[in-house]
């Protein structure tokens, strides 16, 4: 019997074909050239020190998607490429549905694309930090359990920034300090699952949510190096800290993305990226499970190439969490990519910055909205100053972090507070902070706490309002207009939603996007908004070398 049974494990090995793809090394290079390149560009925040991860090695994520797509080939990526490439997701659904597609050929050519590209040394963008190694797996099962009542994030691919948990993959938020983090499910990880979507892996950021260096390029990180634009590769920033997560979906790497913003980092690399990107009410997602900057301000948000995509992955990921207690009592289940296509933008009112009206792009967009209907009023807040804000992301991150590291970090992370992870830092300068650890150190030096925090946050929060609510008020707006995340620092202090959409490109080819801002909680009228004049528009294209 024994021998019966080898001699059929040895028939199976011997008639096992041959792979289709076999990946190559990643070969680390002399990146002394990239850097030479850029060490006198006009923005000082892209001369840059390293391009390639400190101490990550490329190599374990092709080891990990190796089997994945070992019998996938050139052929299977160009033959499924119409059918995948720039789609949204309805589409995507439609050939699934259609038998032209399945979940686990969309995840194999995903997969394929990020090596096709990142293990080309002229092409790469380093906007991966690791990869799910069973993704495939999971979307084979998602073939078989397919049903006709499923939602519409079921079994599409779906890219985390790193400093969101997700079971089975460190939760680095880019350090070195956190390279063992494994911790688990965040909480809008475990949605996006018990929804049916698939976690493809995990993208790069601006280290620490770019509140760790000062002046750094946004962007880098030591666990994934430095993240670089598709639209313009060394040439335009890629906007922080959601840098990956904006880099990878402009570049065809996933269905869709998830961010997170404290002040501007989902908004700044969806603009820079040519995505949409939502920057929800705070409280509308929870943050439990995510690597926190600030508790006040901190929400993740979907970054999209569609506005239905965006609405689609949205509706995916909220949800009450008892952790989280700014979730409570808020919107849920709201399916808000269905009746997108109901609402238009005649006798809405928008606000246009007179501020931005010298901006051509801008100033289009705001004539292509009138031309559709739109009522706009130029306005001009007042010039209010967000004092101590500063301070209140100091305070916040340095209490905060205690709170993530006891309740939501694995065991085997050896810190538990802001003064662990800045001695640890020094400790191991070379490798965790080759642009040093300015904003870390300026966390410890902070004094102000309890009740003079407690006022601070409250003053922030009425002046971001005041700037808003007022002209809203006066001429009865229902949002205001806005350039890529020239506002953002208003709406967070405001806890006031945003939504920006592509509204072009500049004559450098650098993308531009128009920004709407609603009150709190009206995310289903900025994706209706923003779904009008995105049909309107169609403003987006493909960054040219990754078509």
């Amino acid at each position: 019997m024994k021998n019966g049974i080898f001699l059929l494990l040895l028939l199976a090995f011997a008639c096992k074909p041959e792979p289709k793809t076999v990946i190559s090394p990643w070969v680390p290079y002399d990146q002394a050239g990239d850097l030479a390149e850029n060490a006198d560009h006009a923005s000082r925040r892209m001369r840059y020190k390293r391009i390639q991860s400190t101490y990550k090695d490329r190599n374990d994520m092709w080891t990990d998607i190796q089997e994945q797509i070992a019998y996938f080939s050139e052929e299977d990526y160009q033959r499924l490429k119409p059918l995948i490439m720039e789609q949204d997701i309805p589409g995507i659904q439609d050939e699934i549905k259609s038998g032209n597609l399945s979940y686990e050929e969309l995840t194999q050519w995903y997969l394929f694309r990020i090596v096709k590209f990142e293990n080309d040394r002229d092409k790469h963008l380093n906007n991966m930090i690791s990869v799910n190694p069973n993704a495939v797996a999971e979307a084979r099962q998602k073939d078989k359990a397919r049903t006709d009542s499923d939602h519409p994030i079921y079994g599409i691919p779906v890219i985390l920034k790193d400093n969101i948990g997700m079971e089975g993959q460190p939760t680095t938020a880019g350090s070195y300090a956190l390279r063992d983090n494994n911790a688990g499910d965040a909480f809008i990880t475990k949605q996006i699952k018990a929804n049916g979507g698939i976690i493809l892996g995990k993208a790069n950021l601006s280290e620490w949510a770019n509140f760790y260096c000062s002046g750094c390029p946004n962007g880098f990180s030591t666990a994934g190096g430095q993240t670089l634009n598709p639209y313009g590769r060394k040439q335009f920033d890629t906007g922080g800290s959601s840098s990956g997560s904006g880099s990878t979906i402009a570049a065809n790497y996933g269905a869709v993305a998830v961010g997170t913003e404290t002040s501007g980092s989902i908004l700044s690399p969806s603009s820079s990226s040519s995505l949409v990107g939502l920057k929800p009410t705070v409280g509308v997602l929870s943050r439990g499970g995510i690597v926190p900057l600030s508790s006040t301000l901190d929400t993740p948000g979907p970054m999209t190439r569609s506005v239905i995509d965006n609405a689609i992955l949205l509706s995916a990921m909220a949800g009450e969490d008892p952790k989280d207690g700014a979730t409570k009592d808020n919107p849920k289940n709201v399916k808000y990519w269905e009746d997108l296509n109901s609402g238009d933008l005649k006798g809405m009112r928008f606000g246009a910055l007179k501020a931005f009206m010298g901006d051509s792009l801008y100033k289009l967009s705001v004539e292509k909205i009138s031309s559709l209907g739109g009522v706009i009023v130029e306005i001009d807040p007042e010039n209010t100053r967000l004092q101590g804000f500063r301070n209140l992301l100091n305070a916040d991150m340095k209490a905060d972090m205690v709170d993530y590291l006891r309740d939501y970090a694995s065991s085997n992370v050896p810190f538990g507070s802001m003064n662990d992870l800045v001695e640890f830092n020094r400790g191991d300068s070379a490798i965790a902070m080759p642009y040093g650890q300015g904003l870390f150190e300026g966390i410890l030096a902070e004094k102000v706490e309890g009740d003079s925090l407690v006022a601070m946050r409250k003053a922030i929060r009425e002046n971001g309002i005041k700037y808003f609510d007022v002209p809203m008020t006066e001429n009865n707006l229902d949002a205001v207009l806005s350039i890529n995340n020239f506002s953002a620092g208003f709406a967070a202090a405001a806890h006031y939603p945003c939504l920006t959409v592509p509204m072009g490109y500049q004559t450098t080819g650098q993308p531009r996007s128009l920004t709407f801002i609603a009150r709190p909680f009206e995310e289903d009228k900025l994706l209706k908004m923003g779904y009008a004049y995105e049909k309107a528009t169609k403003a987006r294209k493909i960054p040219a070398g990754y078509n």
